[in-house]
């Protein structure tokens, strides 16, 4: 195999979690190498094929228990959420790469690159797991991000307004918070990983941010869409909240490709 569409329909469709994470270094590493193909001739199966592991039972958020972080179940419950956000991500990288076809190749490097970055976090929150004594999938997780994915499987912009730029981008305005609170704990691997992946969502929204821009200006030949006002758009359409609510992370946004006018739109 040595297709990244081959790799993303395998990602996507296959549930043993390892495995999955090998296949994601493994197409990184041909990319590295110069030896990945980006020929889009295969054809994609609908969102709805998509597969996941048995294991964590996969619950709505409203029925998902509240634990306290200053107790050892709490730490357990924060890193095991932490590590399917991270999980997940994995899936949103490579079902954005694998759904959207006839894109500049670039934009396949890019979410690529998210995918594999993904697969890192998701390593280093898992170890840092096991050493609380718990495993991924051995308490339940919440499925609200995915229906995103879902609810946005059939338009780009929608994907990228909601995902990178929406939800992901959430992660810039409470990650430095929860350091705080982990630094606390006295829990030093636990800052560094969370430190690490503050660093890199700061890049994965940018890259949102530059497709998002780059589609609004391609498909303006057939309608008048201007970047602040279509980002509203979908937003009141597609976040089932009618839009997120602050306090934003201005300085972590502005350098991810949000413009003043969006975030004072979502101040208001």
């Amino acid at each position: 195999m040595n297709n990244v569409f081959d790799y993303a329909a395998a990602c996507l469709h296959r549930t043993e979690v390892d495995e999955k994470l090998r296949l994601t270094a493994e197409a990184w590493q041909l990319y590295q190498q110069g030896e990945l193909k980006f020929d889009s001739l295969s054809a994609s199966f609908g969102i709805e094929h998509v597969c996941f592991p048995e294991k964590p039972e996969l619950l709505a958020p409203r029925f998902m228990a509240r634990r306290k972080l200053g107790t050892p179940e709490g730490v357990q419950a924060f890193y095991h959420a932490l590590a399917h956000i991270e999980f997940i991500a994995i899936y949103l990288a490579w079902d954005i790469l694998y759904r959207f076809r006839d894109l500049p190749q670039e934009f396949y490097q890019d979410w690529l690159r998210v995918a594999q970055e993904d697969a890192v976090h998701f390593n280093l929150i898992r170890s840092h797991l096991r050493t609380l004594g718990i495993d991924y999938g051995d308490l339940p997780a919440h499925q609200g991000l995915w229906e995103h994915a879902q609810d946005t499987a059939h338009d780009l912009l929608a994907r990228l307004a909601i995902i990178p730029r929406c939800m992901e981008a959430r992660g810039l305005d409470v990650t430095p918070g929860m350091i705080e609170k982990i630094r606390i704990l006295k829990d030093g691997a636990g800052v560094k990983i969370l430190q690490r992946i503050l660093e890199d969502e700061q890049q994965h929204v940018a890259i949102g941010s530059k497709w998002f821009n780059q589609q609004c200006q391609a498909q303006a030949q057939a309608q008048a869409l201007e970047p602040v006002a279509t980002f509203r758009k979908m937003i009141l359409k597609y976040f089932k909240n009618n839009k997120p609510k602050g306090p934003f992370n201005v300085e972590m946004r502005l350098k991810a490709g949000f413009t003043a006018k969006e975030l004072a739109w979502l101040a208001e």
